[in-house]
């Protein structure tokens, strides 16, 4: 049980950086990084990643896991039992510079699922049919724990347990979260 929690507590700040990124799309929020990472370019004639894949959305992720990696350095570390569930140390500045670098490692490793689906000329928001909407529907959900685990193995032992917790966790989080950015208007689709 105790796994569950460290894992759940060490992922909540992506949590967070999710929400930012919706708040970002709301309101309009870091506007000026609406640019598409693929600046347009095409591979075969078709987008690289497509236009929902910008720079804002790397940013406002990473700032919000930052902020979330902040707030339990300065908040919850002081507590022994929180501490005692901890997989990282938790000191400032260091910690929120982990969050921001975790959270935009995780956008970042969304990108090839992007290509793919572009590829397959599945426009960005929309579903693939059959057993491939399975698949895509099953790894747009979990596809930026790539990227997160990756920069976490610098600091943690990747363990099979670990994985398969933070895939439950994230998997279950991401489709509240989604569901109510949509029905905020945070998102324009409610998957």
């Amino acid at each position: 049980m105790k796994e569950l929690l460290s894992i759940s507590y060490l992922f909540s700040p992506l949590l967070l950086g999710l929400t930012a990124h919706g708040l970002c799309i709301k309101f309009n929020w870091l506007s000026f990084l609406c640019s598409p990472v693929d600046r347009r370019r095409t591979f075969r004639g078709k987008r690289i990643f497509g236009p929902n894949k910008t720079y804002r959305g790397i940013v406002a992720v990473g700032l919000g896991a930052a902020i979330g990696f902040g707030l339990q350095a300065i908040f919850f570390h002081r507590f022994a039992q929180i501490r005692s569930i901890e997989l990282l140390h938790y000191t400032l500045p260091e910690a929120t510079l982990l969050g921001f670098v975790f959270g935009a490692a995780a956008m970042l490793s969304e990108l090839p699922n992007s290509f793919i689906k572009r590829q397959l000329d599945i426009a960005p928001g929309n579903m693939a049919s059959g057993t491939t909407a399975l698949i895509f529907y099953a790894f747009d959900q979990i596809d930026f724990l790539v990227g997160a685990w990756l920069v976490l193995a610098l600091f943690i032992s990747v363990t099979f347990g670990r994985v398969l917790w933070s895939l439950v966790f994230l998997f279950i989080s991401h489709q509240i979260i989604t569901t109510v950015g949509y029905s905020l208007g945070m998102r324009s689709t409610p998957r």
